[in-house]
């Protein structure tokens, strides 16, 4: 089971991590909860109420990543529209941001969350590591993180299609982006395990 998510009888996965992944897979998570930032219910109001019918930004966050986490809904897919057509879709995706995004973030934010605590409530076995054993909810919420951190990586690697993940397996070692890119590929093995792990 070393690096892969296996079933658990009566649902959920389980993962062997080491000392060291389990401390990469947490500072990436922290890292995402610090772009994403805080919620409404950190820095508003307590009124419950008032935190519903909070319209949320209408303009796509100007960093790259939180750009890509946070994606413009309506855009042409077959490349550049033209002027009045762009235009409405700016409108229409400006419209679908302020009611959505928030919401999002929040889903963001408790799925990287969800990560760090599992992270933290393991016991190591004594020899370097532990088995993180999640149930189908909290697997759910990996996997919704684990495509987040992803996503973070990849933008910043400037990643944009399997081209581009090919390219990343020729890097020499002595690139700089050699870390962030293992990381990246090592994350894609996890994902990839825990939603074959999840099928029916």
């Amino acid at each position: 089971m070393p690096g892969t998510f296996e079933p658990i009888p009566g649902g959920g996965a389980a993962v062997a991590l080491d000392d060291v992944e389990i401390s990469i897979i947490r500072s990436l998570a922290v890292q995402l909860l610090e772009l994403i930032g805080p919620g409404p219910a950190e820095d508003a109001s307590d009124d419950p109420l008032a935190e519903l019918f909070a319209d949320g930004p209408s303009e796509p966050p100007s960093d790259p990543v939180l750009k890509r986490l946070f994606p413009d809904a309506y855009s042409d897919p077959e490349g550049t529209p033209q002027a009045e057509q762009a235009e409405e879709q700016r409108a229409y995706s400006s419209e679908f941001r302020r009611y959505t995004e928030n919401d999002l973030r929040t889903g963001k934010r408790e799925n990287a969350l969800a990560v760090v605590r599992s992270l933290d409530a393991l016991h190591s076995g004594g020899d370097g590591g532990a088995v993180l054993k999640l149930s189908t909810g909290e697997s759910q919420q990996w996997l919704g993180a684990l495509n987040d951190l992803r996503l973070a990586i990849g933008s910043r690697l400037d990643i944009t299609d399997e081209e581009d993940t090919d390219l990343l397996y020729r890097l020499p070692d002595e690139d700089p982006r050699k870390p962030m890119v293992m990381a990246y590929l090592w994350l894609g093995g996890l994902q990839e395990t825990l939603v074959t792990t999840l099928m029916p």
